[in-house]
């Protein structure tokens, strides 16, 4: 662990989400978390997709762990019991496959949107805690949004970009009115663009024009290296750190530190979508 007083002072909650699978969700909770360490921030990765593949990209063998997100929400033990390390840095709350039957497992508990939010207050040691969403808007997506401070949505640079984005905005737009006030969008990321590509342009065109106040700057390219890391158990910062794919994601993590980075703002949309 970094010592203390590195990075901010306060800890920040943000959960990576989409509800429309592919996007390149997983990828960025993975690498952005890396890259976040890598400027020495204290960094937790909490896995909350019953696939567990951001557990499988950080090389935590799901057979050998005794704990795991759905112990936490569940109830059978803390999360600082949960919590595994890696060599790149971060600290991961890891997944496995039975977080997929939780919200049967807790009908009629009046608390089950709040436990990840309950765990997580345990945890004030870290600069940033990122939660890699399911591709769903459940039960478990819901815990994230009501436990996160902001929420960064990535989007493929890919015909069909858009479509269930609203439905996630509405989402959002619900919890801040009836359970988090404060949650607020971290941006908006363009995902798997390939400049060669006209569709990839003209989506890029359609997010800048739909929500110019809530665009990140950066944006992660279509890479080889990038879709290799996770085979390898590792970020692609460790993987190929000169790759195009390691500079986005650095880069990404500079914008967000930064304070002028424009993120956590205010949803301004368009109707029109």
């Amino acid at each position: 662990m970094l010592p203390a007083n590195v990075g901010d002072t306060m800890t920040r909650t943000i959960a990576v989400a989409n509800q429309k699978g592919g996007v390149g969700k997983t990828t960025t909770a993975i690498n952005l978390s890396a890259s976040l360490a890598r400027m020495r921030r204290r960094i937790l990765l909490v896995d909350l997709d019953p696939q567990a593949n951001a557990s499988a990209g950080c090389n935590i063998d799901r057979e050998s762990i005794e704990h795991s997100s759905y112990s936490v929400l569940l109830g059978l033990c803390e999360a600082h019991e949960a919590i595994s390390t890696t060599a790149f840095g971060v600290d991961v709350l890891p997944a496995e496959a039975d977080l997929a039957g939780l919200q049967v497992e807790l009908v009629g508990a009046e608390d089950r949107d709040f436990r990840l939010r309950s765990a997580l207050k345990t945890l004030d040691q870290y600069d940033y805690i990122l939660i890699d969403c399911p591709p769903a808007l459940n039960m478990l997506t819901i815990n994230a949004l009501i436990a996160a401070s902001s929420v960064l949505i990535p989007v493929q640079c890919e015909y069909f970009a858009l479509e269930g984005l609203s439905g996630l905005l509405e989402t959002i737009a619900r919890v801040r009115q009836a359970h988090n006030p404060s949650l607020a969008i971290e941006g908006l990321l363009r995902t798997m663009y390939d400049r060669r590509n006209r569709l990839a342009n003209e989506v890029a065109d359609q997010l800048r024009e739909h929500f110019p106040d809530n665009l990140f700057r950066t944006v992660v390219p279509r890479n080889v290296r990038l879709a290799e890391s996770p085979s390898y158990g590792m970020p692609v910062i460790d993987y190929d750190a000169k790759c195009a794919g390691s500079e986005a994601y650095l880069a990404l993590a500079g914008e967000m530190i930064a304070p002028a980075s424009g993120g956590t703002t205010e949803l301004k949309t368009r109707t029109n979508l």
